[in-house]
Parts: C-alpha cells; structure tokens; sequence
C-alpha cells in the first residue's frame, strides 16, 4: 500500500496510477491527483523565478500622493517631490539625505540674501529711518531687486517645478500656490523695475511704481523652512526605521541535513529550520523545536528580564538570545514578523500627510482656476 502525496489517500500499488519525480514513483487515487502532482513541479519553479525577480526590488512612492508608485527613484509626476521607498532597508543612520542637504543649502543661502532685502524694503517704517533720502532711493530699489534675484530663480526654483508640473497634470495644489503667488510678486516688481513707462501715473506713489522684491523673497525662504522641517524630521523618522530593521540579524543559521550553514535573512521560508546559538538574534518569528534557552524580548515587552523559552514557545524576530541553544521553526519571515510590521506601521506613519497638507490642495484645485 502506499499515500497519495496529494489527497494522503491509501492506495494499492498495484492498481493505482503512477508517476516518477526525481528517480521516484510516487502513487495516485485519481488522474485529477496525478496532474495536480504532475504539475507542481512548473508552478513551483515559476513562483521562485517571480520571488527572485521581486526579492530585494524597493518600490517608492510619494509622500503628499501615495497613490504614486514605481520601482525606481525619481521624482512625483503629479507634485514634483521626490519619491521615497515604501519600505525602508537597514543601513546606517548617517545615510546622506540628498533632498534635505539641497533645501538646506538653498535655505541658508536665501535666508542669507533675503534679511537685506526685508531691511531696506521696511525701513521706511522706524522712525529713525523713515526720512532718510535712501530709503526710497533708487539704489536701494536696485539692490533688492539683485538680491531678491537668486532667492527667487534659483532657490525657490523647485517649487516652480512642481507648479509647473501640478498645471500640466492639472493636480493643482498647495505649490501652484506658491508658484503663482511668488512669481506673480516678482515678475511685477521686476517689470516695474525695468520698464517703469508701462504703468500708469495712478500706480505710481512719489514718481515710482511700487515693488514686492520682499514679499517673494520672504516667501520662499518660509517655504524653503518648512520642507527642511518637514524632511528633516522625515530623516529623523527614517533613521529610527533603520534601527528597527537593524534590530534583525542580516544572516540566519540555517538547519540542513549535510549540517548548518548561514544564509541571507531573506531567503528564509516559512517552514526551515533555524538554530539560534548564545548571543545571537533571533532572525524571525517562529516556534522552539528543540533544545531551550532564555531570550531577552525587551524591544517587544520593555521587561529587562529574559523569558525561558522551551520546546513549543513562541519567539519574535530581533530579540537577544541568552546563553542557550535552540532550533526553531520559522512561522513568519520578511514584512509578515512582528518587527516587520512595526517597520511598516512607522514607514506609512511617516509618509501620511498632514490635514492641512490635504486642505491646501483641495483651496488650490478650487482658487487657482478661478484667479
């Protein structure tokens, strides 16, 4: 007699169907069995091709439209920001931040540049200064408009970008804003500047049109503020993930029959055999078949004192293991381990956009075609 690996039916040998694999016959109760059986082989080999095609692939999507996905870096295709990886990978908390490092140049320089801009332009209002012949002078005039320049065209320049882009995709929001009102400020003072004869006398206050090199200069440098607020915490966010993963060991000793061996953590399948020795890191979530130790899980429960762990127990991802030796079975690996969704509750947490993120665009849909 002998079992059908499909259904685990009792079969006769002699009048069953057959099929080899491997050097081996094995036994069917039916022809639905023997294809099934027959079959596999195929659809195994196509799963791992699939799994080692996607393994290691990170997809990236942006912060303000999640809906945004690919497989590569870039930059959003609705809003022009730069897309970041959905899931996060361990590596060191120092890693350089591109975006944040080039809105902080451009802050500090604009800054720079603007607090001269802001001085002359409100200078007229302290008392002190307020009749001096130079406040109102044409030098004073010319030298906020060279300084509000650069503030302007070069480090306010992604958010035109992404202004442009929220036009073309027609998805207005919060930088079509900023694009419109910036650039509107500047063109006019610039064009007043340069060719005052095209205004009329009635814009004209003491033989001079009036400009607002200040008022874009300060509202790029807020602006160019807020995302390096809003970026630098978002690294922070990020170096606490990479923490987290760091927390799982990048290696795990793998049980075989010609002895152990260490393989990558995520080539461990539901199912192998895993030994953990004194010292080491749990690597994922699974159940002790043999032998028993004691394993600090204080990054899961906050209790310093180490839990004993038998035959049976459960064990999670990342804790520390004592001074004993156990092998365990693994139940849950990559994304679907306890620390893995910690990871991914953090890493979505940190992608979410504020409410009035979300207001701001629904005013720009609406004000911006009807300006």
């Amino acid at each position: 007699m002998a079992k059908d690996p499909i259904c685990s039916m009792t079969v006769d040998e002699a009048t069953a169907l057959h099929a080899e694999r491997g050097g081996q016959t094995f036994c069917f109760c039916s022809e639905h069995c023997r294809k099934t059986f027959l079959s596999a082989p195929a659809t195994k080999k196509q799963a791992e091709k699939k799994e080692q095609q996607t393994r290691g692939k990170t997809i990236y999507t942006c912060p303000m439209h999640p809906e945004v996905q690919q497989d590569h870096p870039g930059n959003c295709p609705k809003c022009g920001m730069a897309l970041e990886p959905m899931s996060p990978t361990a590596g060191a908390d120092d890693e350089e931040n591109a975006e944040l490092r080039d809105m902080t140049r451009r802050f500090w320089i604009g800054a720079a540049l603007t607090l001269p801009v802001f001085v002359l332009a409100m200078a007229h209002l302290i008392p002190a200064m307020g009749q001096d012949a130079w406040v109102m002078s044409d030098a004073s005039r010319w030298i906020q408009f060279a300084l509000t320049a650069p503030v302007v065209c070069w480090a306010g320049w992604p958010f035109f970008k992404r202004g442009w882009r929220s036009v073309v995709t027609l998805h207005l929001n919060m930088f079509t804003l900023i694009a419109i009102g910036v650039g509107a400020a500047f063109v006019f003072s610039a064009v007043a500047m340069l060719m005052p004869g095209l205004f009329p006398t009635t814009m004209q206050h003491g033989g001079k049109v009036g400009i607002y090199f200040e008022a874009a200069a300060m509202v790029t440098v807020l602006v160019l503020l807020g995302q390096v607020l809003e970026l630098r915490a978002r690294s922070r966010t990020g170096s606490a993930i990479k923490a987290l993963l760091n927390l799982a060991p990048p290696t795990a000793r793998q049980v075989a029959d010609g002895g152990d061996h260490q393989v990558p953590l995520d080539q461990v399948k539901v199912g192998d055999w895993l030994r953990v020795v004194p010292g080491d890191k749990v690597p994922v979530d699974g159940a002790v078949v043999e032998g028993h130790s004691s394993v600090e899980e204080s990054m899961i429960t906050g209790e310093p004192l180490p839990v004993e762990k038998a035959v049976g127990d459960k064990v999670t991802g990342g804790t520390a293991n004592g001074t004993g030796s156990f092998v365990m079975r693994a139940e849950r690996v990559g994304n679907d381990t306890l620390l893995g969704q910690i990871v991914n509750m953090v890493a979505e947490a940190q992608r979410s956009r504020a409410p009035i993120q979300g207001l701001a665009d629904k005013v720009a849909a609406i004000f911006v075609p009807v300006v």
